[in-house]
């Protein structure tokens, strides 16, 4: 295994290294690196409540509070709220995600999560929740059966889960009440805001666009696009022409990735290493324990005795030092590395102590 990941990350990071430095011989479109600004989505969140479950709702005071009010608001009057069985319905919290642009009639999924002791949401229909946005207005309705994607089993103390089912989805459950204006641009410019910051990049795409129309780089993610008076009535036809234009990406940053609960490293193109050397070495300490039984010979009037053994052994790989001359690259990094059979785990620490000592040439992100 340790061989496998070794050979993989050293053939992804030599067809990384073909690369040129400073450039990536490609093109993208700008529609692909930008939005515009202003044109956003937005969330909305609703509280709600899911009923026809087989046992498996929440048994909360607010679940039976909110069942009550629920009838009386279609006409039927009971008189304690413990009067509807418990674990049928369950208190949820809605949310959806509203794209720009959107009209009165469309629909968009919805995601529904318990919020009390619910065991499972699998066979649940959500009752009609009103879906509000940050400022309190009603944007949407939200009903449906929902879809959970698992199911979660519990008999007799055991119990077996194939996802999490407090959580699903009810794809195009919610209807839009109203419609969202979205302004584009201001009164004759729109801005490119960069998906990230990059002086580079965002040069790269004003020298672009400056092609069919005035552009300005304003910041490190900005830029300013003046609409040619032919376009000022038709900028959904300018826009299309502009996002279809291509410029040629940057490299971000060196960068190594780190990901400590899987073992997943991940070396940027342009790491580099001043003069190291690197020390590695193993001790493993395996402790073995066996119950045996202390037998009395025959009428000693002796008592049988359990005791334990435990036998302790240490084992010390030898261990491994390699050198790294400077302007070493990743793949002199990996070489050497694989050289003294580094393990993924021990990969992040080397790494890390490479930081910290002011070798590694490059950002260390840990996710």
């Amino acid at each position: 295994m340790k061989r496998c990941v070794a050979i993989v990350l050293t053939v992804m990071l030599m067809l990384t290294g073909l690369l040129p430095v400073n450039a990536i011989d490609a093109k993208v479109r700008i529609m692909d690196l930008t939005h515009i600004k202003g044109v956003r989505e937005n969330q909305l969140v609703g509280y709600g409540l899911v009923v026809g479950l087989p046992g498996t709702g929440d048994n909360s005071r607010s679940t039976q509070i909110t069942n009550k009010m629920l009838l009386r608001n279609l006409g039927t009057v009971i008189e304690q709220e413990n009067y509807i069985q418990k674990g049928a319905s369950a208190a949820v919290i809605v949310t959806a995600t509203v794209p720009p642009f959107s009209k009165n009639g469309d629909k968009i999924d919805v995601t529904v999560s318990a919020m009390a002791d619910c065991k499972s949401l699998e066979g649940g229909v959500l009752v009609q929740t009103i879906l509000k946005a940050p400022n309190g207005e009603a944007v949407a309705v939200a009903q449906g059966p929902l879809s959970v994607g698992g199911i979660n089993k519990i008999a007799g103390g055991s119990s077996a889960r194939t996802a999490i089912t407090t959580t699903g989805r009810i794809p195009g459950g919610a209807i839009i009440e109203r419609d969202i204006y979205t302004e584009i641009g201001d009164e004759d410019s729109i801005t490119l805001s960069i998906d990230r910051s990059d002086y580079t990049l965002v040069s790269r795409i004003a020298k672009s666009v400056s092609q069919i129309a005035p552009a300005q780089a304003i910041d490190g993610s900005s830029v300013r696009v003046k609409i040619p008076a032919r376009y000022l009535n038709d900028r959904v036809s300018f826009i299309s022409i502009l996002e279809n234009l291509e410029v040629s990406p940057t490299l971000d940053k060196a960068k190594v990735v780190v990901n400590e609960r899987t073992g997943t490293v991940v070396i940027g193109a342009d790491v580099k290493l001043l003069p190291a050397a690197v020390a590695h070495g193993n001790i493993t300490v395996t402790v073995s324990t066996s119950n045996e039984v202390s037998q009395p010979n025959a009428f000693s009037n002796g008592a049988t005795v359990g005791f334990e053994n435990s036998d302790i052994e240490i084992n010390k790989a030898p261990g491994s030092l390699v050198t790294m001359p400077a302007n070493s690259n990743l793949n002199d990094l990996v070489r050497a590395l694989n050289s003294i059979g580094v393990a993924p785990v021990d990969l992040i620490s080397i790494l890390q102590a490479l930081k910290k000592s002011g070798s590694l040439q490059a950002e260390l992100v840990i996710i």
